[in-house]
C-alpha cells in the first residue's frame, strides 16, 4: 500500500500544479470520507480497525484521481462511502472484494450525478493551462473531432480528471510499482498492446481523422488505470498467462467504446468488466506444477 502511495506521488503532485485548489479539495474530501467510511463500516460489523493497512487511502488517492476538481463535494462523499462500503466491505473487507473499490464509487456517481462529472467549469484566472473552460481531450474529438497535441496529452497541458491529465506522471509513477513488483507488469503491458494493435488498426482504416493511436496511449484516463487500477492484485488474476490476458481483455474494451460507442472513454467499464471476469480467468489458467499432468 506504501509503494502505491509513493506512486501515485507523481500524478497527485502535477494535479496540484496544475488544478491547485480544486484538486487539493477534492483529494481532501475522498480522503476524509473514505476513513471515515472505513471507520464506519467495520465498526459496523464489529471487526478490528483496518485504517492503518493504508488501504482506504489507496482506494480515496486513486478516487479523487479520477474525478473531475469541479465536482460538487458531496460527490467526493457519496463516491467515497460507495466505494468502501458496497465496493469493499461487503465483501469482507481487504482482500476479499471482486470490484476495483475505487472504479465502484465512481461508477455509482458517474450514473448517478452524470451532469456534475464534467470537468468543466473552472474559474481561476491566470492558470497554468488556458483550459479552465474546454472540453476534455476526450469530449472535444468524440463531439466536435478537435484533436489534441500529443506533447500536451503527454506533459498534462489538458483538462479532464485530476489524474489523467499527464501521461508522463502516470509513466513515471507506474515503472516505479513495476520496478518494485508490486504491481505486475504484464497488466499494463497488456493493456498497451491492446491498444497498440488495435489503434494502428483504426489508424490505417481511418487515417483521416488525425486521432493516433499514441493519442489513444497518452489521452484520457488509459494509463492511469493501466497502472494503478488494473494492477489491483485483489481484483485481477493471480497467474502470468491469466494477468496478459486480463490487461489484455482491459485494453481491448477500452477501444471497443472509444470507437464504436458514444462514451469518450471507458477504462472505468473495462476494468469493471474484466474483475467480474477474472475468477474465470484464475480457473482456466492454472499453470501444470513441475512434473503434473
Amino acid at each position: 500500500m506504501l509503494d502505491v502511495l509513493i506512486s501515485l506521488l507523481p500524478v497527485v503532485l502535477m494535479s496540484l500544479y496544475v488544478f491547485r485548489g480544486y484538486a487539493a479539495k477534492q483529494i481532501g474530501i475522498c480522503l476524509i470520507s473514505c476513513l471515515a467510511a472505513e471507520a464506519l463500516f467495520v465498526k459496523i460489523r464489529n471487526k478490528p480497525m483496518s485504517l492503518m493497512d493504508f488501504s482506504a487511502l489507496v482506494t480515496a488517492v486513486i478516487l479523487a484521481m479520477s474525478l473531475p476538481g469541479t465536482a460538487p463535494w458531496y460527490v467526493g462523499v457519496i463516491a467515497s462511502f460507495v466505494a468502501i462500503g458496497i465496493g469493499k466491505i461487503v465483501f469482507g473487507g481487504l482482500g476479499m472484494n471482486i470490484f476495483n473499490p475505487a472504479m465502484v464509487g465512481r461508477a455509482f456517481v458517474m450514473i448517478a450525478f452524470a451532469g456534475t462529472m464534467a470537468a468543466s467549469g473552472y474559474e481561476r484566472a491566470g492558470s497554468l493551462v488556458d483550459i479552465i473552460t474546454q472540453a476534455t481531450p476526450m469530449d472535444a474529438f468524440k463531439q466536435s473531432s478537435v484533436v489534441a497535441s500529443l506533447p500536451s496529452l503527454l506533459w498534462g497541458l489538458t483538462n479532464g480528471s485530476l489524474g489523467e491529465v499527464s501521461a508522463f506522471s502516470c509513466i513515471l509513477g507506474g515503472l516505479y510499482l513495476c520496478i518494485r513488483r508490486t504491481a505486475s507488469w504484464e497488466i499494463p503491458a497488456g493493456v498497451v498492446l491492446a491498444v497498440l494493435v488495435i489503434g494502428g488498426i483504426d489508424n490505417l482504416v481511418s487515417p483521416e481523422t488525425g486521432w493516433t493511436v499514441f493519442h489513444h496511449l497518452f489521452g484520457g484516463a488509459l494509463l492511469f488505470g493501466a497502472f494503478f487500477i488494473a494492477t489491483d492484485p485483489v481484483t485481477s488474476p493471480v497467474t502470468v498467462k491469466g494477468k496478459w490476458i486480463f490487461g489484455i481483455g482491459v485494453g481491448a474494451l477500452v477501444m471497443v467504446l472509444r470507437l464504436f460507442s458514444g462514451y469518450p472513454e471507458g477504462l472505468m467499464f473495462a476494468v469493471l468488466i474484466m474483475n467480474a471476469v477474472t475468477p474465470l480467468i484464475n480457473q482456466r489458467t492454472i499453470p501444470v506444477p513441475f512434473g503434473g499432468v
